[in-house]
């Protein structure tokens, strides 16, 4: 070899040792711990998060995450097929303007409401006469049967949680009797001393379901300690957040129309720092003024509670413990406008 070409050879043979030892300590990426929550090109073009629950690792402190520090996995596949849709063809709960009328209970018993009282097909022609006061011209009523799918107990149970799931047979009774009448079905969460995120996902079965929306009652979330019935329960926007995110996946994964979302509430107190619960995209959120009493009472527990800037409003009417109860025209004047009430 010449020996003018010596030194550039040299080089070459280091520049190479320095490529493998650069090799030999940089992993590959695919053996990354984030790799995996890494969204596939067929995913980023679909544009829809993967459900809470099995999304990547939310930053601390983000709202919205269903499961902080749960381990990545893939997200789930769109279903094929054109969007589904709400009673009547509709794709927004209350885009005509219509107003929302509701029973309230359980099935087979009227001890927790009105809904139970009678079967489904019963119960839709009680309804149905109690709504028609509250149409107006150009404004349709919507009935809605709310039922309580997971009721708060004063015993612990075989759960310890204080709280029972209905029969899964007695659901499907009404979601049927909701396609049979065109009315929608709201699933309220009791949950005792169980979270509401884990209650609400034991009925995701249902609320795949485009008729079918959710509730959830903190007036019956007892914390780690508490029996239902003893006091009052609450709920802090985190969890609150958890929910909501995890079911507006469920309803981009399903092509599903807006899904009621609803909060039940009677006290300031029973959702801490309502004012970071967030919206969601394809959920209609709905916060529902439960309180009871003489109109005058009913009222001053309305304007106490209502938060009309970030949800839309509901009102509750009960049959045995108001006293003189409100009128559908009572109900229609009050001020911030209610839009859903239900009667139990």
């Amino acid at each position: 070899m010449d020996k003018s070409a010596r030194p550039a050879l040299i080089s070459c043979l280091l520049a190479m040792a320095v490529l493998i030892a650069i090799a030999a300590v940089v992993p590959d990426a695919s053996s990354l711990p984030a790799w995996e929550a890494m969204p596939s090109a067929s995913q980023r073009g679909a544009g829809v998060s993967s459900s809470s629950a099995s999304s990547a690792p939310a930053p601390a402190g983000s709202a919205g995450s269903a499961a902080v520090g749960a381990p990545a996995g893939p997200a789930a596949p769109v279903q094929p097929g054109p969007p589904k849709t709400l009673p009547g063809g509709a794709t927004s709960i209350f885009g005509d303007g219509r107003f929302l009328v509701a029973y309230y209970g359980t099935a087979e018993t009227g001890a927790l409401g009105v809904l139970g009282e009678t079967d489904p097909d019963a119960m839709q022609r009680r309804v149905h006469r109690a709504a028609q006061p509250f149409a107006r011209k150009h404004q349709p009523v919507q009935l809605v049967y709310e039922l309580i799918v997971r009721i708060a107990d004063r015993y612990a149970g075989p759960g310890r949680d204080y709280s029972h799931d209905i029969p899964r047979a007695e659901v499907q009774k009404y979601i049927d009797a909701a396609h049979r009448h065109g009315a929608l079905l709201l699933l309220d969460i009791q949950p005792g001393r169980s979270d509401f995120l884990t209650s609400a996902k034991r009925w995701a079965w249902a609320l795949k379901d485009p008729y079918v929306g959710l509730a959830l009652d903190p007036e019956w979330r007892m914390g780690k300690h508490g029996v239902p019935g003893t006091r009052v329960g609450s709920v802090d926007a985190r969890e609150v957040n958890r929910v909501s995110a995890w079911l507006r996946d469920l309803v981009a994964r399903h092509r599903l129309p807006q899904k009621l979302f609803v909060l039940h509430q009677f006290r300031v107190d029973m959702i801490r720092d309502i004012g970071s619960i967030e919206p969601r995209r394809g959920l209609v959120m709905v916060q529902h003024v439960d309180g009871f009493g003489t109109p005058g009472q009913k009222l001053d527990t309305f304007h106490a509670v209502a938060r009309p800037r970030q949800f839309l409003l509901g009102f509750k009417l009960f049959y045995d413990e108001d006293v003189h109860r409100m009128s559908p025209a009572d109900v229609r004047r009050i001020d911030p406008k209610v839009r859903f009430v239900s009667f139990q």
